[in-house]
């Protein structure tokens, strides 16, 4: 089996192996991101040993919950969706408000939060810690030490880094491969990169420009989004722009996972958003027919990457 470090950047992304877009004082290696995706799966990082990071991340789902938002210890719930986790090794900022400048800090807030996994991260340490066999590997990745909170975010950041998708039928295309990219899918594509604008947030190759946008979904009253951490009033409703790789199996969708299918999203686009007057003046009404409508669901459909989805490597 490949090591989870032997992957490199897809389309849309600087050129390169994923170890060198690693921080200097978090450097991604092979045994830091196999600690990490055994971390992943452990329940042992919640109060109650009943959610690991892996409860809200499903590898079939790229990463991302089925539920529209969802359940940590003791039937919790939160207020927003748990967006996929897909190439986030090349991201400046996470969560949906952007409160996370690095994937160590990413990591690690979950753990904490009361809604979802609500233990102390000292405490997560001295559960691990209890298991000889975590002891060793520890060991291994940070040069003899023991377990701490700084090594148990690089660790579960470094998983993260690895998880990299770049073999969708979108991807073949742009490396001239259609064979899996049909009719309706090239329709769409030509709809999203022209008439439906779709490409001024979610660029060819990466699909995300990594901004915060009021894309139509706020109404008044709602979560605040990016306001709450910027306290600006022209962030009001703006949520991180997700990437749309994989977006076919990450349903549903929006912050709030208050739509429920790809139709749905193209759908209240065309609309021009919820009619909320904070939504970005570039949120307007589509002349879209049902069939422009159904060929852009197609083109969203060739986004998905079945190798990542099953990919052994990632796997507990």
């Amino acid at each position: 089996m490949r090591a989870l470090t032997d992957n490199s950047a897809p389309a849309g992304y600087p050129k390169g192996p994923i170890a060198a877009v690693a921080p200097a004082d978090s450097p991604l290696t092979e045994a830091r991101a196999r600690l990490g995706r055994r971390l992943f799966y452990d329940k042992r990082l919640s109060r109650t040993g009943t959610i690991a990071c892996a409860s809200c991340h499903h590898q079939e789902h790229a990463f991302a919950d089925v539920a529209p938002v969802s359940k940590g210890v003791d039937g919790r719930t939160g207020t927003r969706n748990a967006a996929a986790l897909v190439n986030r090794a090349w991201g400046s900022s996470f969560f949906w408000d952007g409160r996370a400048r690095s994937l160590e800090d990413l990591v690690g807030q979950p753990i904490e939060n009361p809604a979802e996994m609500d233990l102390r991260l000292a405490d997560a340490v001295a559960a691990v810690g209890r298991d000889s066999t975590y002891a060793r590997d520890f060991a291994t990745a940070f040069d003899g030490a023991p377990p701490s909170a700084e090594s148990l975010r690089q660790a579960l950041a470094s998983f993260v880094r690895t998880l990299v998708s770049r073999s969708s039928p979108y991807d073949r295309h742009l490396r001239g491969d259609d064979t899996r990219f049909g009719s309706a899918a090239r329709r769409g594509e030509a709809l999203f990169f022209r008439k439906a604008g779709c490409f001024r947030c979610h660029p060819a190759g990466s699909l995300t420009n990594s901004g915060y946008f009021n894309n139509g979904t706020y109404v008044a009253g709602g979560d605040p989004g990016r306001e709450a951490v910027t306290g600006r009033s022209g962030d009001l409703g703006k949520f991180k722009v997700p990437t749309l790789r994989n977006v076919a199996v990450s349903a549903p969708y929006m912050h709030d996972g208050s739509l429920a299918t790809l139709r749905d999203v193209v759908e209240q686009y065309a609309r021009g958003g919820r009619g909320d007057p904070a939504a970005d003046p570039l949120i307007k009404p589509l002349a879209l027919s049902d069939g422009d409508k159904s060929d852009l669901v197609a083109f969203l459909g060739s986004l998905t990457d079945d190798d990542f989805l099953t990919d052994p490597r990632y796997k507990p």
